[in-house]
């Protein structure tokens, strides 16, 4: 299932003008605050109301201005977590939910989640009798999210459900919203600033910059790029996928393997066998014209350099093809031009084994992220 968005709208001094398509999955809506992310989810529920334009889901038209067709926003079969939990404060989390089955209840045909599944999945059926006000916000969450399943939606919009969280109810959240993304069956348009859960999530990203869209495609190919703005150049990274391959007790650390080669990192508790992806910031490698001597860095991925681009007027972000896999390097362009970097130059890439969060471990392709 695919919803393609064409609209418009202007709003004050802000404007907004973006068009894209996302494919099944979980689509990123990525870029700062105040770029337009909100207002795209509120336009695919039937919030708000563009001046001009088109949202089709799976084929059907939602709204079109041009002949008049605006689909009301309870017919759209759209659930919507917020970044509030936005309960209702007089009911037990039970009969929350069961606001939710009530919009099922309209949509005899529609395929779903049933209450126990949700619950289930969701890990809530010791909060069923209290009220809002005795949640925590990661339960909180938690909850709005199974109400938004059991409306059995077609498609969930999720607009920085992580945002209002701390640090450790958003490891308890990213988990759930990875075993929706892939095995819910529902596409998921999540709204994000933060590189790392994007990262972890999407297989699709779209970012937005001052209302208009700068690139969309999938993950692995946008967030390596260094060409979309200050804000973008610096979180830019690699995300490569790969396996766990053993576990070296005496020193602490995992052994993983992939296409770029062998990586080296603190112990994950990880199953051998078990595929993770990992996100390495271009920030944090460092390139060599010879393989290193006498350096603590263990990761060192030989390559050929595959582009060189101005990230700004001191900055380039160099990529490297590691027998397939690409990293990223953000480097001076000093030194670029002190190392005679051209594309088709090999080099080595250096990455440290303890610049990363082990606590960001997923499994399953695209499931997880480390920052290394």
């Amino acid at each position: 299932m695919t919803i393609a968005v064409d609209v418009s709208l202007v709003r004050g001094a802000f404007a907004l003008d973006v068009a894209f398509t996302a494919p099944a999955g979980l689509t990123a809506l990525f870029g700062r605050s105040g770029s337009g992310k909100t207002t795209v989810i509120d336009l695919i529920a039937g919030l708000a109301r563009p001046d001009r334009g088109r949202i089709a889901l799976d084929g059907e038209l939602l709204l079109d201005t041009a002949s008049g067709r605006d689909l009301p926003t309870h017919r759209r079969r759209i659930g919507t977590v917020f970044q509030q939990a936005r309960l209702l404060p007089h009911l037990t989390v039970r009969q929350n939910l069961g606001y939710g089955r009530w919009f099922a209840r309209h949509r005899p045909d529609a395929a779903g989640l049933g209450f126990d599944d949700v619950v289930g999945l969701l890990g809530i059926d010791h909060l069923l009798d209290r009220r809002p006000a005795g949640l925590s916000g990661g339960e909180g969450q938690r909850v709005a999210i199974g109400r938004a399943l059991l409306s059995r939606p077609r498609l969930l919009l999720m607009d920085e459900p992580l945002a209002a969280l701390d640090a450790a109810r958003k490891a308890e959240i990213l988990p759930l919203i990875e075993r929706l993304r892939d095995g819910a069956g529902i596409p998921i348009v999540y709204v994000s600033h933060a590189v790392s859960e994007v990262a972890r999530l999407a297989g699709t990203i779209v970012v937005l910059e001052a209302g208009r869209v700068t690139a969309a495609g999938p993950a692995e190919a946008i967030l390596r790029r260094g060409d979309l703005g200050a804000y973008h150049a610096a979180e830019a990274g690699a995300l490569l996928e790969m396996v766990v391959e053993a576990d070296e007790p005496v020193s602490g650390l995992t052994r993983l393997a992939g296409v770029a080669g062998r990586l080296v990192v603190p112990n994950l508790a990880r199953a051998v066998g078990t595929a993770v992806r990992i996100r390495v910031p271009a920030r944090d490698v460092i390139v060599s014209l010879g393989h290193p001597v006498g350096l603590s860095a263990r990761n060192v991925l030989s390559g050929r350099v595959l582009s060189i681009s101005p990230t700004g007027e001191s900055a380039a972000l160099v990529e490297i093809d590691c027998n397939g896999a690409v990293l990223s390097a953000r480097l001076t362009r000093a030194s670029v031009t002190t190392l005679a970097l051209a594309p088709g130059h090999p080099v080595f890439a250096i990455v440290k084994s303890v610049a990363f969060d082990p606590e960001g471990v997923g499994t399953g392709w695209a499931s997880g992220v480390m920052e290394i």
